[in-house]
């Protein structure tokens, strides 16, 4: 994260500076007192089973420049730690990622789909970074608290993200793709990972093609050419849509083979072809590596 003062966190996050100083410049916004820093923002997050409120005063021992609680938080800190009042901290937290991610010069690669979300992302992270300084999400940190997590990691230094968009219920990918605001979509496949909160196939396709919805005329959708329900996902969109997949797609491979080293194939794009190796095996390792070289097209 690029250092901002507190006073414009504020401001992203809608919230009130009601003590302490107001332009602490904030390297780092934590919701982990655990792992904190010197300087950095403490947002107070409240779970199922767990209250960031808890922790303020371990935050405050460990150097916090401020924290964030939400309004009904009345205890005291010291003047060296500023407060920062929120109305909901993941709110907040979310807000302040939202807006830091639209100070930024990147362009977003936002990645969802029932299985090979975390491959692919690492295969694509490989491709553009060939030529750009990339930053990427870390594990698997994809959800409404992770999303925000990595976008604050990244910095005007960065040229491309590639973000995971994760979800298990339905309305979650619209929501997450509004604050990652991304020029590109990918779609690894519809399965039937969460499928008893979705019921079917096809509601699980519904909403991973909100995705798409959130990508401008300019930007690109890249999707998996052998999964049946692609062509009704890229009839939501107006960008340029990129298929790939082994048997079907623009980019597609041929003479797949396995091996005990990993898989080898024969990259075809129009009348280009190319002998590619990949470390892992799997053919459902070719397919991620396809959509990748999609990405990096």
């Amino acid at each position: 994260m690029d250092a901002l003062p507190l006073a414009r966190l504020a401001q992203f996050a809608g919230g009130e500076i009601v003590s302490g100083n107001r332009d602490s410049m904030i390297n780092r916004v934590s919701t982990d007192s655990r792992t904190l820093r010197p300087g950095d923002l403490f947002v107070a997050l409240r779970g199922e089973n767990f209250d960031g409120h808890r922790f303020v005063a371990t935050a405050v021992g460990r150097g916090a420049a401020a924290v964030a609680v939400d309004r009904d938080w009345k205890e005291s800190v010291p003047d060296s730690c500023a407060v920062l009042r929120v109305a909901e901290t993941l709110a907040a937290y979310q807000q302040i990622a939202a807006h830091y991610r639209q100070t930024l010069p990147l362009k977003v690669v936002a990645i969802t789909g029932s299985n090979g979300k975390t491959s692919t992302k690492d295969f694509v992270a490989a491709v553009l970074g060939r030529r750009f300084r990339v930053t990427k999400t870390e594990g698997n940190l994809n959800n409404h608290v992770g999303l925000p997590r990595t976008m604050l990691e990244a910095s005007a230094r960065d040229e491309i993200g590639v973000w995971e968009i994760g979800m298990n219920h339905a309305g979650e990918v619209a929501a997450l793709a509004k604050l990652a605001r991304p020029d590109v979509a990918l779609i690894t496949n519809v399965g039937v990972a969460h499928i008893e909160f979705f019921g079917t196939r096809a509601a699980i396709a519904a909403e991973k093609g909100e995705l798409v919805e959130a990508i401008g005329v300019d930007g690109n959708v890249i999707l998996n050419a052998d999964d049946d329900f692609s062509a009704s996902i890229a009839d939501r969109t107006r960008a340029k849509t990129i298929f790939a997949g082994i048997n079907h797609g623009t980019v597609r491979a041929t003479d797949v083979r396995q091996t005990g080293e990993g898989s080898e194939f024969t990259i075809v794009e129009g009348a280009h072809r190319c002998r590619a190796q990949l470390s892992v095996p799997g053919s459902h390792m070719v397919q991620n590596a396809l959509l990748a070289i999609a990405a990096g097209r």
